[in-house]
């Protein structure tokens, strides 16, 4: 275990042994549980503009995905549906009934999946910046994706993050990325079938389509009538469009931290999804 204090604001990482990996993460705050999970290549250090505003008043749980950060890879692919299994490993290991989970990129992939294998351990879900469907991304951005391999190491050579993360394998760390970022996927019927409270999250100029993100959105009814005056027709779920952003910056944003915490910190609807 490792503490420092940042902001006034203590940091505590600590290791568990987790379906064979040596899972790290980071504690922040207190109160009920908050699990972050970050996007492709970095960890936790994503989320550090808007960390203090989201542990006010809650424990943030900052965990390192497989090969990425301070969690060292093991022998099997990268796969979002196995880094789900391991975060809800994590949420039994902390002892929690239920926690809420938010993820970008990567890590609303992996949240979606969460929520998806094991619906009964997560309270509230918030995905930023991801599609639901592999071709929610721009065509540009899957050609970045289909790029990725060892050769992309060259570049991270000269980035803070090779500083930040010196024992990371960083050339095992891009080979399975773009093995796992080439392979296609549409978890549209998993994901309109999802009970749990959603927020998703886009950039105003995200890597993925404002068509794929109404598309997103409806999978949960929203879009598809007037909500009524008493707003009693409104979807489980709600939608964030963030002005002046695209997906490398929405996470600085501040207006993130502020619609994320308001909806996390209302009253889990009596709503049944059909």
């Amino acid at each position: 275990m490792t503490k420092s204090t940042t902001n006034e604001r203590e940091t505590v990482g600590s290791y568990a042994s987790i379906n064979g990996l040596n899972m790290y993460y980071e504690l922040h705050g207190t109160g009920s549980p908050l699990i972050l999970l970050h996007g492709g290549v970095g960890a936790s250090e994503m989320f550090g503009p808007i960390l203090p505003k989201l542990s006010e008043n809650r424990q943030v749980i900052a965990a390192h995905l497989q090969a990425h950060g301070r969690t060292a890879d093991i022998d099997r692919p990268l796969s979002f549906e196995l880094m789900a299994d391991d975060i809800a490993e994590l949420v039994k290991h902390l002892e929690s009934e239920k926690a809420d989970i938010m993820g970008y990129s990567l890590g609303a992939g992996v949240a979606l999946q969460t929520v998806i294998r094991h619906p009964d351990l997560v309270r509230k879900l918030v995905v930023i910046s991801a599609p639901v469907k592999r071709d929610g991304w721009y065509p540009e951005v899957l050609e970045g994706m289909e790029s990725m391999g060892s050769e992309t190491v060259k570049a991270i050579k000269q980035s803070s993050l090779y500083q930040l993360y010196p024992e990371t394998d960083w050339e095992v760390l891009f080979t399975k990325l773009g093995d796992l970022l080439g392979k296609d996927y549409d978890w549209s019927k998993d994901v309109a079938a999802i009970k749990s409270p959603t927020m998703i999250v886009f950039a105003d100029a995200d890597a993925v389509s404002m068509a794929h993100v109404m598309g997103f959105f409806a999978l949960f009814g929203g879009g598809q009538r007037d909500a009524g005056m008493d707003g009693s027709y409104r979807p489980i779920a709600q939608l964030a469009i963030l002005p002046g952003t695209t997906h490398y910056t929405i996470l600085s944003s501040p207006s993130l931290a502020a619609f994320v915490t308001k909806f996390l910190d209302e009253s889990v609807p009596e709503v049944e999804r059909v």
